[in-house]
């Protein structure tokens, strides 16, 4: 750098092929570094003898949310962990306070073409692991052949009561009446179901359990636990009579699947929340 200027002009004049927007986005996913340290500013001054970096890989984006964290991200899926409370996709046209929107802006900064496509949903109360898809193609492979790519999908949940059985398989049929309520049917009304579940621990009042499940309807796990009469904690809609927790005692914990590119099985785990250990011990 042998004048003082700023960190646009510069990066124009040395990458001339390159358009003003493709300088900003440079800037934005954090390639350029000023002096060893990236920089996001195209008004950041330079000075005589400043070392101006440009990296040409893409710096992963920061992402940052109370109740949304990423842990896995590449080119074709997103991982994340989503706390309690908070919707997985929008229920109106204006909702914006979702894990689809608040990922659909974080990938965008990267590239305004970018867009996240829904792969499942986990209900609001529901915390835990999910994932979605980062273009069309991904999405539709994955949701065709999902019970081939998934190859483990378990939860844990304070219910309450201890049930007959330490350890059993769920097998019902589901369908959803006009209030939007999930419930057990015949055979000839409803969706096939099954769950396998086991109690972790137990007391007088309720049980922790872990449930892998071989189907993925909505609102399985709620409807089951209400059918065999040990509802989830914190459930009203599904026959719960207690709320010790404060919110849905229900959590995605563990999530493996078949990478859709590389035919990997990618395995992402989480702990068990602390408030489900400390009601049952």
């Amino acid at each position: 750098m042998k004048e003082s200027s700023t960190l646009l002009p510069y990066l124009l004049e040395w990458l001339g092929r390159q358009s003003r927007t493709s300088v900003k986005g440079l800037l934005g996913r954090g390639q350029v570094q000023v002096n060893g340290k990236p920089s996001t500013h195209f008004n950041t001054p330079l000075n005589p003898g400043d070392e101006v970096f440009i990296s040409l890989e893409k710096a992963p984006v920061p992402f940052s949310h109370p109740q949304l964290k990423i842990v896995w991200e590449d080119d074709e899926l997103i991982v994340v962990n989503k706390k309690e409370g908070l919707l997985s996709v929008p229920d109106s046209p204006s909702q914006e306070h979702t894990a689809s929107f608040l990922l659909s802006r974080h990938v965008k900064k990267t590239d305004l073409r970018n867009r996240i496509f829904i792969l499942h949903r986990l209900d609001k109360g529901t915390s835990g692991l999910m994932m979605f898809a980062r273009n069309r193609s991904i999405q539709e492979y994955l949701r065709s052949n999902w019970h081939a790519m998934i190859t483990r999908r378990s939860y844990v949940a304070v219910i309450e009561g201890v049930p007959e059985k330490s350890e059993d398989t769920i097998v019902t049929y589901l369908t959803e009446n006009s209030r939007m309520k999930v419930f057990c049917t015949g055979r000839q009304q409803g969706r096939k179901a099954i769950s396998h579940y086991r109690v972790l621990k137990s007391n007088a009042a309720c049980s922790l359990i872990e449930l892998e499940l071989e189907t993925g309807r909505k609102n399985q796990i709620r409807a089951q636990m209400e059918f065999i009469g040990h509802p989830v904690a914190g459930d009203p809609k599904y026959g719960a009579k207690t709320d010790p927790g404060g919110r849905l005692m229900l959590h995605a914990r563990r999530l493996f699947f078949r990478h859709p590119a590389t035919g990997e099985e990618m395995r992402f785990e989480t702990p068990i929340p602390k408030r489900f250990s400390e009601l049952v011990k």
